[in-house]
Parts: C-alpha cells; sequence; structure tokens
C-alpha cells in the first residue's frame, strides 16, 4: 500500500497545482510590476484620480455629457475661437454650460433656484448659485479635470469629469 498514491494518480502535495487560474494571476502581477517600473502613471495623473474618487458623492446622480461642441459642433470656416459649449442631462434636469475664457456661464432645466460646485481636481470646490431662472455664471474658467455637482430642491446630480 506504500505505493498506492502512486499507481492511483494521487497527488501527495509536493506538485500541488493552485488550479488552472494560478499562471495568470501570477503573469498578471509580474506584467503589473514591469509596468510599474518601465511605465509608472505620472504622479499628477494619479493625484488628479486620486483626488476625483475622493470627491465622487455615492448619492447623486450621475448627469451624462450629451453634447460637447469640441466634438459635435460643426466647424465654421474662419470664424474665432468659439466658447465650448456642453450639455449634460439627468432624468429630467438639464445643466447648459458654455466655458469661455471669462468664466462659466450655465443654465439649469428646469429653471429653479440651485447650487452649483465647481469641481475643479485638488482645489477646492468653489461654489456659485443659479437665480430662479436657472441662470449661473463663474468668474473662473476650470484649467485641468473638472465636474459640476448640482445640488436643486430635491436632488443632487453629478457630472461626469472632463478636461477643460
Amino acid at each position: 500500500m506504500s505505493g498506492m498514491g502512486d499507481d492511483m494518480g494521487y497527488d501527495d502535495g509536493a506538485g500541488f497545482d493552485d488550479g488552472p487560474g494560478a499562471d495568470e494571476e501570477l503573469l498578471e502581477e509580474e506584467l503589473r510590476q514591469a509596468a510599474a517600473v518601465l511605465d509608472p502613471v505620472p504622479a499628477a495623473l494619479l493625484q488628479s484620480a486620486v483626488d476625483a474618487f475622493a470627491l465622487r458623492d455615492l448619492d447623486a446622480r450621475v448627469a451624462e455629457l450629451t453634447f460637447d461642441s469640441l466634438v459635435d459642433a460643426i466647424p465654421v470656416r474662419g470664424a474665432a475661437a468659439a466658447p465650448r459649449m456642453l450639455t449634460f442631462g439627468a432624468g429630467e434636469v438639464t445643466l447648459d454650460v458654455e466655458l469661455t475664457e471669462e468664466g462659466l456661464i450655465g443654465q439649469v432645466l428646469p429653471p429653479g433656484p440651485a447650487r452649483i460646485e465647481v469641481l475643479d481636481g485638488p482645489r477646492p470646490a468653489a461654489t456659485i448659485t443659479a437665480d430662479d431662472m436657472g441662470r449661473f455664471t463663474a468668474a473662473t474658467t476650470p484649467s485641468g479635470p473638472f465636474a459640476l455637482r448640482l445640488h436643486t430642491a430635491g436632488e443632487v446630480v453629478m457630472t461626469e469629469w472632463l478636461r477643460a
């Protein structure tokens, strides 16, 4: 009986295999280590990602970008640099925003008072107030990754993060 394990195809544990996924996990870890050494994530990009994650609002609805003039607009020949127009939508709420060199201009629809936070990477959020018609302005334009958090009477809506 001493050779039974060998005769019956049993493994005595010396060559124990963790299964078919073990090799893939080992390869993935080796690739991660190689990428960290050979092509590390730039410190500024990593910090922006950490800051964006810290500023998330799990109770907020996400407003998706439905129009971006950089992508969707038809260029006009001979026109001066036009301001960037953005439209976000979340259910019944629409947020129209214009980014200019002088600042940010926008309107919340349906119209009504609201508080808007301009999240601009690692900087503290700038808070602006929309009037009864839903209109708002800010004196500065975001310079890097930014998002808007809209507080209305009934809900919180957060836009996608974009690069200014």
